[in-house]
């Protein structure tokens, strides 16, 4: 085997949505703090993603996670989240991904029936119970970063589609927020390709009309990815909603989304619709969930926040090891637009 820069990556999917984990091969940079680790990566080391996400050796569906050792000394370890197009500082399934696979690798040692944990990123500590079973990760809830709204009901003209009402919010990333039936979708799976190229152009509309920066951290600057929110209905008692969140550069998350769901919920409390300790169920079109609340209300830069709860569960796939052929024309990838959608 010829090979160089030898990558060793654990599988896996949270609730369908794929999310691989970098447990060998890779030294993260020294930094002072995990969001200057993520930009000094993005830096110095952005090739990895080429490599690992891009063709031929990753997919336009995946995201990749790289373990690092934390910096805060509250924290068992560090990780960075790295996807298509964006560093997001935080992301719920990648970190449902990551922490099951941190544990059913044995790379830290898994306690019965919860083991907790601490997680440093780049948006901050997240605070995780791991229901664990005979060496199974069962199910991870994570108690995410502080979650607010950013705009409120604001007209955005969107290419093609005409004046949106959208919201902005913040849960670990930047999401305009838009009622799915309001542009014209039910959500059901057949809309997934409609869906991509609608939530694509509303995200660049809403980057460009509603310019949104992070109170505490002003390096956080961009609305990420697109949020369609469906209607919120009672199931045996509990506030369920459908959404369906657009990735960049253009594919469906497979799952109901962790800092989407913390986003929305903050949304929805902003609004008077959820109150503090009560359940909400997010599904995705897949129909996989998670399971949310928020019991801590608080406030970032001055303005109200939650701090929100969320769980899913997550399966590995396998172990694999990727590297480049010292002859291999593509050795950090390349993307063509019948996959990698483009405008």
């Amino acid at each position: 085997m010829h090979l160089k820069n030898i990558i060793t990556v654990v599988g896996a999917h949270a609730e369908g949505e794929v999310g691989r984990v970098i447990t060998g091969g890779v030294i993260a940079p020294a930094a002072a703090s995990m969001f200057e680790r993520l930009q000094a990566f993005q830096a110095q080391q952005d090739w990895i993603r080429g490599m690992l996400l891009s063709d031929p050796r990753g997919s336009v569906n995946a995201a990749v996670n790289l373990v690092t050792p934390p910096i805060s000394p509250q924290a068992q370890f560090g990780m960075i989240v790295i996807e298509s197009d964006y560093y997001p500082p935080m992301s719920g399934s990648n970190l449902i991904c990551t922490v099951t696979a941190v544990l059913e690798s044995g790379m830290l040692p898994m306690r019965s029936p919860v083991t907790e944990l601490c997680v440093d990123t780049p948006a901050g500590l997240v605070q995780v119970q791991a229901e664990c079973e005979r060496g199974k990760c069962r199910r991870v809830r994570f108690h995410n970063v502080p979650s607010f709204v950013m705009h409120q009901a604001r007209p955005v003209d969107v290419a093609g589609m005409g004046t949106l009402t959208l919201d902005v919010a913040y849960g670990g990333m930047i999401y305009a927020i838009v009622d799915a039936a309001a542009a014209g979708f039910s959500l059901d799976r057949s809309e997934a390709r409609d869906l991509v190229q609608a939530g694509e152009r509303i995200k660049r509309a809403a980057a460009e009309q509603l310019p949104s920066v992070h109170p505490q951290n002003p390096e956080i600057h961009t609305i990420n990815q697109t949020l369609f929110a469906g209607p919120v209905c009672t199931l045996d008692g509990v506030k369920t909603s459908r959404n369906a969140v657009v990735v960049s550069p253009g594919r469906l998350d497979r799952s109901p989304c962790g800092t989407g769901s913390s986003a929305r919920m903050a949304l929805m409390h902003a609004r008077g619709e959820l109150s503090m300790g009560e359940a909400f169920l997010h599904r995705s079109l897949l129909d996989t969930e998670f399971r949310c609340r928020f019991d801590r209300v608080t406030e970032v830069g001055g303005q109200p926040a939650i701090i929100p709860t969320v769980s899913g569960r997550a399966w590995l796939t396998g172990v694999s090891y990727y590297g480049a052929d010292p002859e291999d024309p593509f050795p950090e990838g390349y993307r063509l637009n019948d996959t990698w959608f483009a405008g």
